[in-house]
């Protein structure tokens, strides 16, 4: 039987780490009901594989026996049928035994799969109803890895562990029967000696994962030398400081530091395979020695048969106790996963439909705050009293300082998040109260970080709606001012516009998603930064298939770009969270307050043509006219 082995090599997965040891999880009768709830739909195949467990494990210690029937009664004996009789039988179960191998591994990597393909399906169903204070709050890294290596090593340890525990149990139980029925005493003399094969392991097991883990260590530093000094500004940065000779150096003497602990870890590993053959020795010697004084001396009724048997039998019996006597570790480790994976099972989820959730039969797009607070911290808010209308058919642009909560506030209208005081509506209706589908289906959002998946513009425009034809995905590319572009490229749609858009210009990429959200039809636009970081001409095309939609959809305009201001119905400024004014951009900028602050430093070169803006005086009345 094949038994895992962690980092440190032989006899590493019977030793825990320091860290493990101070982040041992609490194991508890409501934990463990939760862990089996896993293997209940899967009973009757469990069932089954512990059947094949108990056979495999009897089958397989059965030839051993039968050596004693070889010798005694074939070789000792002079009879040549019982020889060729036991000799059949045995290969015959060594046969069965591994054809109920095969069975058991089957029927055990089904069940393991089949558990793992629960939970993954059950924690991507849990993720994707997170709201995004989830994602913002938590490492995009620490998510995969509780989606990918935790349940993967759930799967482990149901398909090895678990089984291996099983099974070891099981060929200890048969070992010491079949070892009792032919000496008590010989029986016991090997129940002594076997505890003592673990000495060796644990030691050489803490020895090793300690060398495993600073060699791991060693490993990181040389990574990250080679990252820092063989990249393109690295290599530039040593060559003009003309540090190439101490990166050198700093490189050797860490690879020379990993090797020596490599050296050392795989010593390590031959001297305990050394002790270990010691060991393993000593048993069947102790053996040979008592059965032989029990037959020469007190005439005991034992034959080479019943002692090459116990001898057969104590040895199969050293790695599975070996194994039981530190399953503890491994079961802590399987404990940790699951707790690690019920972490995030217990997160609650924070934005959900309410069980009366009301999905309208229309939408006006009709949107109200009503002294909205709201902050991602609850001792830190963000929005502050926030109260303003944005009638159907209408326009509201938002400005204000980096940092004011603009794109915070359009965030709570499609629910992303949800206020801690006051409250949205939506045509009159709480939007909590509302439909998540419903709602989020009404609202269309370009943002400044456009996402597009690795695919053809055929299939990002299919993301939005996927009952689209040919002719509506060519209409809402027009609108977008983007369909020029499309025609050019000689697969059309099909063209592939690489991982984030990366083939694309950031004007096309920005193209692109209007027209993605022009084919969900929504009720509400929502532009934020829509045409930031872009150059002239690229805003320009984006300003072209912006403005006809502000004029005949309801639209929240987040921008630094005064010509995105210009187009809505009413300007909001935002500062510290708060609205600090409101009017046309005339009214504001004659209020001479935080938007015409804005407008001096901002908003007023974007007015003057490429190349005078350097010479245009600040807060020019002409401009702002």
């Amino acid at each position: 039987m094949t038994h895992g082995r962690g980092p440190g090599g032989y006899g590493s997965r019977f030793y825990l780490s320091e860290e493990e040891k101070a982040n041992k999880p609490r194991v508890t009768p409501e934990l463990l009901r939760r862990i089996f709830s896993y293997f209940k739909p899967y009973s009757v195949r469990l069932a089954l594989l512990l059947l094949t467990i108990g056979a495999t494990s009897f089958l397989t210690l059965f030839p051993s026996i039968l050596t004693g029937k070889i010798i005694d009664e074939g070789l000792m004996e002079h009879n040549l049928q019982a020889l060729i009789k036991y000799i059949l039988l045995s290969l015959g179960v060594m046969l069965a035994s591994n054809l109920t191998g095969v069975a058991q591994s089957y029927i055990n990597t089904w069940i393991a799969q089949h558990i793992t393909y629960d939970m993954r399906n059950q924690m991507y169903a849990h993720l994707q109803k997170m709201s995004q204070r989830f994602f913002t709050s938590n490492h995009q890294g620490d998510i995969i890895t509780r989606m990918t290596s935790d349940i993967d090593g759930v799967r482990q340890m149901v398909s090895t562990n678990l089984t291996s525990i099983l099974s070891d149990l099981v060929t200890v139980i048969i070992s010491l029967i079949a070892m009792f029925q032919k000496n008590w005493i010989l029986a016991l003399i090997g129940i002594v000696i076997v505890p003592l094969f673990t000495i060796p392991t644990r030691r050489a097991g803490q020895t090793r994962w300690k060398y495993a883990h600073e060699s791991q260590a060693c490993n990181d530093e040389i990574n990250s030398i080679l990252n820092e000094t063989l990249s393109v500004s690295g290599q530039l940065l040593s060559k003009l400081f003309c540090r190439e000779k101490y990166e050198y150096e700093r490189y050797k003497e860490t690879n020379s530091r990993m090797i020596r602990l490599n050296i050392r870890e795989g010593m390590a590993g031959r001297w305990f395979r050394v002790v270990l053959s010691t060991f393993t020795s000593i048993g069947p010697m102790l053996i040979y020695l008592v059965s032989g004084m029990l037959m020469i001396v007190y005439k005991a009724e034992l034959t080479i048969g019943d002692v090459t048997v116990l001898v057969a039998l104590l040895g199969r019996m050293y790695a599975p106790v070996n194994s039981l006597l530190n399953t503890h570790v491994d079961w802590m480790r399987s404990m940790a996963l699951f707790t690690r994976i019920f972490e995030y099972f217990d997160i609650p989820v924070e934005i959900e439909n309410a069980p009366d959730a009301l999905t309208p039969a229309r939408a006006e797009g009709n949107v109200v705050f009503q002294h909205v607070g709201f902050g991602y911290e609850k001792d830190r808010p963000v929005l502050k009293d926030v109260s303003f209308e944005l009638k159907a058919g209408h326009s509201i642009a938002i400005v204000g300082p980096s940092g004011s909560g603009k794109s915070t506030l359009v965030n709570l209208i499609p629910r992303l998040y949800d206020v801690n005081e006051g409250s949205v509506t939506f045509d009159g209706i709480d939007v909590r109260r509302l439909d998540l589908s419903f709602l989020r289906g009404q609202v269309g959002v370009v943002s400044q970080e456009t996402y597009l998946f690795n695919g053809t513009i055929r299939q990002n425009l299919l993301y939005a709606r996927p009952d689209a034809t040919e002719e509506q995905m060519i209409t809402a590319l027009k609108k977008a001012n983007i369909w020029d572009y499309v025609c050019k490229q000689p697969e059309g749609l099909d063209a592939v516009v690489g991982n984030r858009g990366l083939k694309l210009s950031g004007g096309e990429k920005q193209r692109l998603s209007i027209a993605r959200v022009l084919l969900k039809d929504p009720t509400i636009f929502i532009f934020d930064e829509a045409t930031s970081a872009l150059d002239s001409i690229s805003e320009q095309k984006i300003q072209e298939a912006i403005d006809p939609i502000i004029q005949s959809r309801t639209s929240i305009l987040i921008a630094h770009r005064l010509s995105t201001i210009l187009a809505a119905d009413e300007i909001l400024v935002l500062q510290d969270g708060r609205i600090a004014e409101r009017g046309s951009h005339r009214e504001l900028i004659a209020r001479g307050g935080v938007y015409r602050e804005l407008y001096d430093t901002q908003f007023s070169r974007a007015l003057l043509p490429e190349g005078e803006a350097d010479s245009a005086p600040a807060g020019s009345q002409a401009a702002a006219d």
